[in-house]
Order: C-alpha cells, then structure tokens, then sequence
C-alpha cells in the first residue's frame, strides 16, 4: 500500500475558509482558526438576516400604506378591512408602490374599500354635523 498524504485536502478546506473570509478585519482573514469561527458566525448572522429582510420590508410597506391612506381619511388596519370586504386582493407591496407611483389607482382602491365599510359613512355624517354645528 502507498502511502497517503493528507495535506490536499487540508489545505483545500483551509483555502475555502480563508477566501469566504477575506474582507474580515484582523486576524479574522488570515488565522484559520479565528477565521472558521467568523465565518460560521456570518453564516449565522445571513440565516437569520436573511428572514429579517422580509420583516423589516412589509413593516415598511404597511408604514408607506397607513401614510398615503390618512390622506384619504381611513387608517391602515380599516383600509385592509375595506379591501377584505370589498373582496380585492393585492398584496402590500403591490399597495405601497401604487401609493407612491400611482397616487389615483391608489384612491381608486381607497374609495372602493370606504365603499365596502358602509358603517363608516354614518359615522363621518355625524362627526361632520357634530364638528360644523
């Protein structure tokens, strides 16, 4: 049997390590030991970010949603309510970039889910004769 060395595959290993992190300040690029432990640790950090991203953007697609419809006079919860109602299906995003694109499909959408929430009606004509009296 002929001798086996085991350096090739060693040194592949390290080599991957090594370039996944390069960019690392310090020693954390060049010392296989410091750098295996922050790139499994940045691995970690784009798992979980990863799923963060998607949070963190229909948050901000809600915020851009509530902004655009106070100016039509509902809230962003009665807005969804509405648009359930009046049985309309576009997702947020859909609805936060035809809020800032599209500002008239916009209020199109807005009065038809005003329309679907008949109770509101009452409400602004009692509001509004309370507030001109």
């Amino acid at each position: 049997m002929s001798r086996v060395k085991r350096g090739v595959t060693a040194h592949a290993r390290h080599k991957k390590v090594l370039k996944a992190a390069s960019g690392f300040y310090g020693r954390r690029k060049n010392t296989i030991r410091t750098a295996k432990a922050a790139v499994d640790k940045a691995g970690q950090y784009a798992y979980r970010d990863r799923r963060a991203k998607k949070r963190n953007f229909r948050a901000l697609w809600i915020q851009r949603i509530n902004a655009a419809v106070r100016d039509h006079g509902l809230t962003y919860g009665r807005f969804i309510d509405g648009l359930a109602k009046a049985e309309i299906a576009v997702d947020r995003k859909v609805l936060s970039d035809l809020a800032i694109t599209e500002p008239a499909a916009f209020a199109v959408l807005v009065a038809q889910a005003k329309k679907a929430l008949g109770y509101l009606e009452t409400i602004e004509t009692t509001t509004h004769a309370r507030i001109s009296a």
